[in-house]
């Protein structure tokens, strides 16, 4: 089964970014996928901080990281950048943490003008912790996630980019996974006719 983990990047509660990766979690999870969502503010601040990998929370969320097959990066933008409670999740990774893993970053701003921090901010990061592949990221405006009494409402037109990135995040990794069985299968047969060989002869 497919195992997926999300990062949620921001201090509000309820937030943008929070809500657009539970609904990417959401579809994954419609697609057989497994998912794990670790939003920053269920951390202990102080062990963040430090990035205190002997805490129980960290050590888990680096296990969980190592074991995904993909990573969903989810960030509201300050500054023409990525969150800095984001950096605070990220600094644990080891290099090479997402080696072998497929990434696609999210970012929610006020205005399409920092549309460009997909490319200019997350990208890099996740190239230098060594992702195998990056998807196409989501920019999501704030009139696209509407304000409501318990949290945010997803607009439709967002809601169907953020339901193709989730679509397009499954269909590569099954295809990933569909590329390695036949070659595995293969070696099975070829090493169990040269025992029948060998046995014969």
């Amino acid at each position: 089964m497919l195992n997926i983990v999300l990062i949620a990047g921001s201090p509000g509660i309820p937030s943008r970014v929070a809500t657009a990766a539970d609904h990417v979690a959401w579809r994954l999870q419609e697609q057989g996928a497994t998912t794990a969502t670790f939003d920053v503010n269920a951390f202990d601040p102080a062990a963040l901080l430090y990035a205190d990998t002997e805490s129980p929370a960290i050590r888990q969320y680096l296990a969980r990281v190592a074991e995904a097959d993909a990573i969903v990066i989810a960030t509201p933008v300050y500054q023409s950048s990525f969150s800095g409670v984001l950096k605070l999740l990220l600094d644990p990774i080891p290099q090479n943490g997402l080696r072998n893993k497929i990434a696609l970053p999210i970012a929610s701003g006020g205005s399409p003008n920092h549309l460009l921090v997909l490319d200019y901010a997350l990208t890099p990061v996740l190239s230098a912790l060594g992702a195998d592949s990056i998807l196409n990221g989501v920019y999501v405006t704030s009139s696209e996630l509407s304000r409501t009494e318990t949290g945010y409402r997803i607009g439709e037109a967002i809601r169907a980019r953020l339901d193709d990135a989730a679509t397009e995040l499954h269909t590569r990794l099954v295809g990933v996974a569909n590329a390695a069985t036949p070659a595995s299968t293969y070696r099975g047969a070829r090493d169990a006719a040269t025992l029948i060989r060998r046995a014969a002869g």
